[in-house]
């Protein structure tokens, strides 16, 4: 068995999709439309789903918002360098939530970034 994706429900796809790919540097996979269910599903990832999780991107096309809840906690993505990673992001525009740093109680570099739609997205620093 393996994680095939993550589902996020979004309330723009474009400007969701573009965060994804923009910013943080996924492609997008694979996308397609179910017009009598009135919704579109964007499979964005770093590499091929047949390797790869992907996170799929669900925009029901009469919903604008959701509540997160308090149930979700993050995504997170492995990087070589996060403070490096937080600069290249906010040169994107997008928006870093905790800078990069050594995570309280532990030595783990992370920093955190949030999606258009208020996800959290941890960055991890590689090999600490």
């Amino acid at each position: 068995m393996r994680i095939l994706h993550t589902m996020l429900r979004v309330g723009d796809l474009e400007r969701s999709v573009a965060f994804y790919t923009e910013v943080l540097g996924m492609r997008l996979l694979r996308r397609q439309d179910f017009p009598d269910g009135r919704f579109t599903l964007a499979f964005v990832g770093y590499g091929p789903e047949s390797e790869q999780a992907a996170l799929e991107l669900t925009h029901n096309w009469d919903t604008k918002a959701y509540d997160l809840g308090n149930g979700y906690g993050h995504v997170a993505l492995e990087v070589p360098d996060a403070y490096a990673a937080c600069a290249e992001i906010k040169r994107r525009g997008g928006v870093v939530t905790r800078e990069a740093g050594p995570m309280k109680h532990g030595t783990t570099v992370i920093a955190f970034v949030q999606d258009p739609d208020g996800y959290k997205v941890e960055l991890i620093q590689r090999g600490t």
